[in-house]
Formats: structure tokens, C-alpha cells, sequence
């Protein structure tokens, strides 16, 4: 009866199938079909709704690196049922993604067979672990229900526009609105109708037009990365810095094209001014602030032949000093050039070239060749003069009008005034050029301008003209003057600029969620309506997309979908009598099905409304429990920090739309995040640079203490870093299943550090993890008989003041999300109790229902061993009394190296052993470690502990 991998093996999977046979996870809602095993809906419990991040079913399946996230929130889901709340964890599949289409394209296997094998691949190794997630509730993006609803909320989104003016119920102004209520107003006349037509002299399909400009999601042609040799648009993300494409290494051109987007740029105030509103990791809400980038300034008019030329500055104080001006080779100002170069051209601005026509068509051709990425860490400053003479408003002078790839047509207007006194990157240019530099700021009235260009702070000069004088004012005067003059004279305004982008929503893919659009004979969209949904995909004869010649950047892609035409192609009746239409061949990307998951595990499967009010009040609503605050949702959301800003400020927009057209109680999706770290590995490469299997690599020590490692009688070399395939160091969950049991997995992956740091595999390490449940089980049963052996008599004064003091601390490092130093005071507490003649059965409960979240099967099987009937699933989490805890501290120094890396608060009457466990446990020793193994610790309780790394 010794607890051994296979004694493990029997527990779990005993204990798994009674949990699922007695509904021991079904969460109850507080109405409708889905209650607890025993039939009861929600009573008066708080409710506590915890996610993890939508995990990708890969072929792969998965290693000990993935279930690190998993577990933790399962650790916390448990402990928040023993504390009495109602929790809701469950978990779904984020199953569109283009491996499973590129294998598709490899073998001709529907993407679906191939989701779906993978899918039940990753549910059999979770179920493994004994998560605790009601199995009801689980789903895939690519279910029909599911595609129907992600198919719903993009029309609700197509249906919608932006008012900027209209007031909200918290008191700010700007929410969206349905398109209807914008028709309304128009044809009242309530709302001025763009240009000099009133609306009721617009033809039908004018009316038309000038609605789909207006709404939340729309069609345009978009600056967008064509990788011809793909068939696909690819995101910035998927570009390398070399403009080609990460998959196959082909070139990427810059092409406008005509593409679905979503307006999250109405959205941008409420988006990063919201974030004070959510218990987010500082780190994440600064990345959002960055990427939606406001950023506050004048919009300023230069005229130019035949119109002008609008630029955005933060900076209006400077505009003295703007000598020429930028374009983007996208800009149309390009599209019409001079025929001759002006009087004045020098011959390094035509590059050679006889005519500006000639000198811009080769220049964007060669612009068009490089991706976004590309042209902006591009450190060498090139342009072309483009024979357009600009006038700076307040100067009256004509400067040039260049074209250069620095400056991109999807950020600001992509246009800028070029100040090179007071900008090092404008400044570069003007060397190359010959242009000339005005310094317009300087430290001090009187200082020398500087050889180069002067960004600090200081006096304005050289800033006076017939109109207008900004000398001798600091530089924040001198903005709000510069820009109240614009402003009279109608030659610009103060605006605010955002570095956020409209969403490009279009993929030239297959497996993805089809438009629920068609098109009619004047090209003009047209939502289906919602009893046709879900629009499912069709067969196709081939799922990739058409391929190009690499270099062929004219191309135009022609998705997956078109190829069957009777998909594509289709007569409907949508009100006036049957009629053809076309449908979009895009996909939306894999972002749509990730953007609302969280409200699908209210309440999955089929039903008439998007989410029941009363449900997403209950699970998310404002005030939902004690801690969740005015903003609502999901009460802790975890998962690594790679999504610190798509998923997470797509999912966010898409909930502020839904909550504007009051789908949604709460103003926000997630108000806790916590990022976890990483698991990572050792690789090993030969002298090839190859690398070799981890598992097989033998460690030596030379005669001077020197460590070599050794495969197959060859030296290697060691390296750190993410464990994969391709690294040959994968170890996965079912090798710990088999070797260790799914209970000792769990306990190393939360002792082996902070949950939000990354930490190193080491196989050999989880024995230890082993050991202590080993020597839990001895405490309770007798390995020779099976028979249990606590004994009922109290616990001496010691045990009891460690008992309590355990559960205090354990208690409060379990709220913290500290498991790995709840697990070090629970070794000590279990070794205290080895060391006893025999263990009092009160303090072994107590053991056994503290490490029950963690170790979930050897402690229901000990519970039951114990005496009691049922799960201790809801059973209470012990509480500590008060009496038992009064002890004073003393303070702890630890110590990596000699170096002071952490502090505890500890009991004088610590002993070595304890204070050993407690102190490797450290933030501050984990971080100096940084994956070393330990050589010795050197302890000299109650006050000093020394780590000395191997």
C-alpha cells in the first residue's frame, strides 16, 4: 500500500470518474437548465468566475510547460469552493488557426477532422490532471452554435455606428448606437448630412453609402502586408523585419486592398482610460496605453497646388522651423506630380531622375517592396523630392514636399512637417539633402544653437513673423497660442491622434468564420439576416488560397472560398423577391472567436438570446461580489503576457460595443489578469549547432569540478530557454502521468516558483514532490496493512500552535496566489508530523483539507480513509484560531551568494528545516537563482539563510 506512481494512477482515475458520474464540478446558474449534480440551482453563494486563456488544440498536444496556467486556476477555483463561493471555471477550445488549414493543404484533410482529433487529445491529457471545470460547459470556436453567435455580434457590430456626442449611462459621452436610429435622424433632418445634398434628394444607394461609411464595421481599401507567394494578407506580427513572410520566407509588398475593418479607433479614450478601472498587472496596462498611443496636438493645413496638405503635430510650437515636409509613397497626394522639376530642385533630392513623375514611381516601387516593420528600423534616411512646393502657414514660405519610407500612410495622415532643429530623425534628412535647419527651442533666450538637433525642453525662439510671435514663451504657452491661431484663421485645429489603428478584420483563408454579408450589383454589403445563420463553410476542391509568383506585387488574392462558385454565388429573397448575390470569400481572423468566449460558458448551446441578462449580471455584473468593483467581468482571468494587447484590447472593444447596446451589464470583460510565467527547459546542441534529445544527454563532473554534458560520448553544448519539438527537450504531462502520478505533477509545477515567473524543468527535481505526498500518506495510512492510524487525542500545544499558524499563513498565501510557499509551509507542517509518535487525526484532516486544492486525489482518497462520506470538495477551508497564532517574529535575512536578496518574518522557535524550505521559496531567492541548481544552503536560524548556487 505504498503511494507509488501506479497506487496514484488507481486513485485518480477512480476518483476522476466520480467526479464526473456525481456532477461534482456542474456549477449551478441561478436559473435555467444548468444546476449542481444534485439538480439545485445557485442559492446565495458568491459567485466567482475564473478563466484561463483560450487555449489552441494543437496536433502536438501538450508538455509540462502548457498545464502550468491550468493548474493554477484550478488551485483557485478548488480553494474558493472550500471558502464557500459558487465557482465558474470551464474550459473551450480557441479551434480556427491556420495549422490545422496548412495541414489541410498538405494532406487534403478537412481542417475540422483534424481540430476535432486534437481537441480530444487535449481533453483526455487535462482530464488527466483533475481539473475541475463542469464539463457542460465546454465548446469550440468552431462549433455551428458558436459560429452562429461570433456571426451575430459582427452584424450587431455592422448594425452599429459611433456617436461621439451621445451620453452614456456612467456619465461620459460617445457609445455606439444602431444604424437605424442614424437613418432616423438624417431623414428628420435632425442630424446635417455630409457634403451640400440634403437627404431626401439621395438616391437610394447614395443613402447607402454614406450609411456604410458611418458604421462600426466597414469596408475600405487598406494599406495591408500581400505576400504573393502565400495567396494571403498577413498581419505586421507575421512579417520579419527583412519584409518577408515568417512562413516560407517569401517577399511581402505593401498593397491597398480592399478589406473588412472594424472601428475600435472610436473606442480609444474609453479603451485606455477604462484600464483604471480593472486589477491588471501595471505592465499590461502600460503596453495598451503605448499601442493605443493618444497623443494630443494640432492638425495643421499647408497649401500645396491645387488643395493641401494636412499634417498632425504634437508639436505646433515648432512650426517656424518646418522647412519641408514628408509624404508616405502611399499618400495620394503622389498620385499627381509635377511634370518638371521647379526652380530651385538640387540635384541630390531627384536621385538621378529627369521629371518628379519618373524619380516617385521608382521610389514607391522600391517602398512598396518592404514591409512596416522593415521601413521603420530602417536606420538610413532615404527620399525623393516629389516636385510639390508646400506653404508653411505661418512663414508664407514654400518649402519641398519629399516622399520617403520612414513615414507610413496608416499612422497620423501620413504626412509630417519636418522640423530638423528640434528632431534628430528630421535632422539626419535635412544633412543628406542640404536642407536647411531652423532651431525654434533652445535652453535659454540666449543660448547657441546646438551642431545638431535640440529635443529638450526650454524658451521658444526664432518664432516671430508679421502675424504672430511665440518668442520668449515656454514651449507649453507657445503650443496653445500657435494652435488658437490656426484655429482663427481656419488653417488647422487642436486635435488628438491615437497610434491605434481601425482592426483589419479580413483573412484570405479557409478555416475561419465565413461574413455573414452578400453583396448586390452595386457592390455594396448587405447583412443576411439572422434566422440564416450560421453561415457555415463550404467544400472547397483546395483549401489554400491562390499562390503567385513571389514577385508578382500587382497580384490580387483569391481566397479559399471562391473556388466554389455555387457557395459564392447565391440567390436569396431578402425581402424584395429572389435576386443574386454575391457572397465575401474572406474569413474573419482567429481573434473573432476569442473575442467573447467568456460569455458563451454562461450558459453554451443553443438558445434565442446572446446571453440571458439575469446570467451575465450574476457571473459578471458591477458588484457582483465583494471585490469584482464598478466595472464588472470575469473575476480572474490568467494566462502568459503574449496577449497583453490584441486578444485582450479586441476582446475589450468587442464587449464595449455590446455593453453600449445593452447586451452587457458590465463595462469590462476581464477585472483581473494575472500573467504567469513560463516553464522552460535545457536544450543541448552538438557541434553542428543541432539539437540532440534532452533526455539522453549525461551530465559529468571533471577532477576540477568542471560540468560537462555528454551525448552518445560527444560533448554538448547546454543552452536555456522555451522547451518545443524542435529543441528535442519536450517532456510532456503524460510521461509524469505514468512515471509520478497526475498529484505530484501538480505539486511541482506550483512549488517550483512564483506562479508569475518563469522557471527551469528539471525531471529529476519532481521526486521531491513525490516524497512529500509519499510521506502524507504515511502519516495517515500504514503501508504494510493499508490501515489508517491517526489517532483521536489532541494535538500537544506545539503542533497545535503550528497547525494553526499553517493554516493562517497557508490561508493567505493561497489568496496571494503564492502556492509554492503555501506548499513549504505545508512540508513543514507534514514533517512536524512524521516526527511525532502518532499523528492526531484533527491535524491530519487539517493537512489533508489545506492541500486539498492542490493535490486533489490523494486527498479525497484520505478524506474518505478518514471517516467522511462524499467529496471534500465544498468542504470548509480550514480557519485558524486566533488563540494559537500569538507568537512574536523575528526577521529573517536571505541571502544568494553572500548578497541580500529577500526578508521573512519568522518565529524565533523556527527550526532548520522550515526556515530552509521557506527561504528557497522567496520571490528574491528565485530571482537570483534564475534556474541554477542549489549546491547548499547555509542556515543559522531564526535570523540568517545563505544560498550558494551550483
Amino acid at each position: 500500500m505504498r503511494y507509488t506512481a501506479a497506487l496514484a494512477e488507481q486513485i485518480e482515475l477512480r476518483w476522476q470518474q466520480r467526479w464526473e458520474d456525481e456532477g461534482t464540478f456542474h456549477t449551478p446558474n441561478p436559473a435555467g437548465g444548468l444546476t449542481d449534480g444534485g439538480g439545485a440551482a445557485a442559492q446565495d453563494a458568491p459567485a466567482f468566475f475564473i478563466m484561463d486563456m483560450f487555449p489552441y488544440p494543437s496536433g502536438a498536444g501538450l508538455h509540462v510547460g502548457h498545464p502550468l496556467g491550468y493548474i493554477a486556476t484550478d488551485v483557485v477555483g478548488r480553494h474558493r469552493r472550500m471558502c464557500g463561493d459558487n465557482v465558474l471555471h470551464a474550459l473551450g477550445y480557441d479551434a480556427f488557426g491556420l495549422p490545422a488549414e496548412q495541414y489541410a493543404v498538405q494532406t487534403g484533410q478537412h481542417p475540422r477532422v483534424t481540430t476535432e482529433a486534437n481537441i480530444a487529445n487535449m481533453r483526455r491529457q487535462l482530464r488527466r490532471l483533475g481539473l475541475a471545470h463542469d464539463p457542460r460547459r465546454t465548446f469550440a470556436t468552431t462549433d455551428p452554435d458558436y459560429v452562429r453567435w461570433t456571426q451575430w455580434i459582427f452584424l450587431e457590430i455592422f448594425n452599429s455606428w459611433y456617436d461621439a456626442d451621445a451620453e452614456r449611462p456612467d456619465g461620459g459621452r460617445g457609445r455606439a448606437r444602431p444604424v437605424t436610429e442614424l437613418v432616423a435622424e438624417y431623414a428628420a433632418g435632425t442630424r446635417p448630412v455630409p457634403g451640400e445634398t440634403p437627404w431626401a434628394e439621395l438616391d437610394e444607394v447614395e443613402r447607402r453609402r454614406l450609411v456604410d461609411s458611418r458604421r462600426l464595421a466597414y469596408v475600405s481599401h487598406t494599406p495591408v502586408n500581400w505576400c504573393p507567394g502565400l495567396g494571403t494578407v498577413l498581419a505586421n506580427e507575421e512579417v520579419t523585419v527583412d519584409g518577408r513572410s515568417e512562413r516560407g520566407n517569401f517577399p511581402v509588398f505593401k498593397r491597398n486592398l480592399r478589406q473588412w475593418n472594424m472601428r475600435i479607433t472610436a473606442y480609444a479614450d474609453r479603451l485606455a482610460e477604462d484600464l483604471d478601472l480593472i486589477d491588471w498587472p501595471e505592465k499590461v496596462r502600460s503596453m495598451q496605453r503605448n499601442w493605443i498611443g493618444r497623443s494630443e496636438g494640432a492638425q495643421v493645413r499647408f497649401a500645396v497646388t491645387g488643395g493641401h496638405l494636412e499634417v498632425f503635430t504634437t508639436r505646433p510650437d515648432t512650426l517656424f522651423g518646418a522647412t519641408f515636409m514628408v509624404v508616405a509613397p502611399e499618400h495620394p497626394l503622389l498620385d499627381d506630380v509635377p511634370a518638371v522639376w521647379p526652380e530651385g530642385t538640387r540635384p541630390q533630392w531627384t536621385d538621378g531622375h529627369p521629371d518628379p513623375r519618373a524619380a516617385v514611381a521608382t521610389y514607391r516601387a522600391q517602398a512598396q517592396a518592404k514591409s512596416a516593420v522593415e521601413r521603420q528600423a530602417d536606420t538610413s534616411k532615404t527620399g525623393v523630392f516629389t516636385g510639390h512646393l508646400a506653404t508653411n502657414p505661418v512663414t508664407g514660405t514654400q518649402v519641398p514636399v519629399f516622399t520617403a519610407d520612414y513615414v507610413l500612410m496608416g499612422y497620423g495622415t501620413g504626412a509630417i512637417m519636418a522640423v530638423p532643429g528640434g528632431d534628430e530623425r528630421d535632422h539626419e534628412f535635412a544633412v543628406t539633402y542640404g536642407l536647411p535647419v531652423v532651431h525654434t527651442v533652445l535652453p535659454s533666450a540666449d543660448a547657441e544653437p546646438p551642431q545638431g538637433a535640440y529635443t529638450g525642453d526650454g524658451v521658444v525662439v526664432s518664432s516671430s513673423g508679421e502675424h504672430l510671435s511665440l518668442d520668449g514663451l515656454d514651449v507649453a504657452t507657445a503650443k496653445r497660442r500657435i494652435t488658437e491661431w490656426l484655429e482663427e484663421r481656419g488653417l488647422g485645429r487642436g486635435t488628438v491622434t491615437y497610434r491605434l489603428r481601425d482592426w483589419l478584420f479580413s483573412r484570405q483563408r479557409y478555416w475561419g468564420e465565413p461574413f455573414p454579408i452578400v453583396y448586390d450589383e452595386h457592390d455594396l454589403p448587405i447583412a443576411l439576416p439572422v434566422e440564416q445563420l450560421p453561415v457555415n463553410l463550404p467544400d472547397v476542391p483546395d483549401y489554400s488560397p491562390r499562390t503567385f509568383d513571389p514577385q508578382d506585387a500587382d497580384s490580387t488574392p483569391e481566397p479559399p472560398l471562391g473556388r466554389n462558385e455555387d457557395w459564392a454565388t447565391v440567390t436569396l429573397d431578402l425581402g424584395d423577391g429572389p435576386r443574386e448575390y454575391r457572397r465575401d470569400t474572406n474569413t474573419m481572423p482567429n481573434w473573432a472567436g476569442s473575442c467573447w468566449y467568456y460569455l458563451n460558458y454562461l450558459d453554451p448551446g443553443s438558445r434565442e438570446v446572446l446571453v440571458d441578462p439575469a446570467l451575465e449580471e450574476y457571473w459578471m455584473g458591477p458588484g457582483h461580489n465583494g471585490s469584482v468593483g464598478a466595472a464588472g467581468g470575469v473575476d480572474l482571468y490568467v494566462g502568459g503576457v503574449e496577449h497583453a494587447v490584441l486578444h485582450l484590447l479586441y476582446a475589450r472593444f468587442w464587449h464595449k460595443v455590446l455593453h453600449d447596446l445593452g447586451h452587457v451589464s458590465s463595462r469590462e470583460p476581464f477585472h483581473r489578469l494575472f500573467n504567469q510565467g513560463y516553464v522552460q527547459a535545457y536544450a543541448y546542441r552538438d557541434d553542428r549547432g543541432q539539437p540532440v534529445p534532452a533526455a539522453d544527454v549525461v551530465e559529468e563532473a571533471d577532477a576540477d569540478g568542471t560540468t560537462r554534458y555528454l551525448w552518445q560520448g560527444q560533448e554538448v553544448r547546454r543552452e536555456y530557454g522555451k522547451m518545443g519539438k524542435s529543441l528535442k527537450n519536450v517532456v510532456t504531462p503524460d510521461e509524469m502521468y505514468e512515471s509520478y502520478g497526475a498529484d505530484t505533477f501538480r505539486v511541482y509545477e506550483m512549488s517550483m516558483g512564483p506562479l508569475d515567473l518563469s522557471r527551469p524543468w528539471e525531471t529529476r527535481a519532481v521526486v521531491g514532490s513525490q516524497r512529500f505526498l509519499q510521506r502524507l500518506w504515511r502519516n495517515v495510512v500504514d503501508e504494510t496493512t493499508g490501515e489508517v492510524t491517526v489517532v483521536d487525542t489532541e494535538p500537544d500545544a506545539a503542533t497545535l500552535r503550528l497547525v494553526h499558524r499553517t493554516i493562517d499563513e497557508v490561508r493567505t498565501e493561497m489568496e496571494a496566489m503564492r502556492f509554492n510557499t503555501a506548499i513549504a509551509k505545508l512540508i513543514v507542517l507534514n514533517n512536524h508530523l512524521t516526527s511525532l509518535d502518532r499523528v492526531p487525526r484533527s491535524a491530519a484532516e487539517t493537512l489533508v483539507l489545506l492541500l486539498a486544492p492542490i493535490a486533489p486525489h490523494i486527498t479525497e482518497e484520505l478524506w474518505c480513509r478518514l471517516g467522511h462520506e462524499g467529496s471534500l470538495t465544498r468542504a470548509p477551508y480550514p480557519v485558524a484560531d486566533p488563540r494559537y497564532l500569538v507568537e512574536e517574529t523575528v526577521t529573517c535575512v536571505v541571502q544568494v551568494q553572500g548578497k541580500v536578496r529577500d526578508r521573512l518574518e519568522v518565529p524565533p522557535s523556527i527550526g532548520d528545516d522550515e526556515l530552509r524550505e521557506l527561504a528557497l521559496a522567496t520571490a528574491g531567492a528565485q530571482r537570483a537563482l534564475d534556474g541554477r541548481e542549489v549546491r547548499t544552503v547555509i542556515v543559522r536560524a531564526p535570523r540568517l539563510v545563505n544560498v550558494v548556487p551550483a
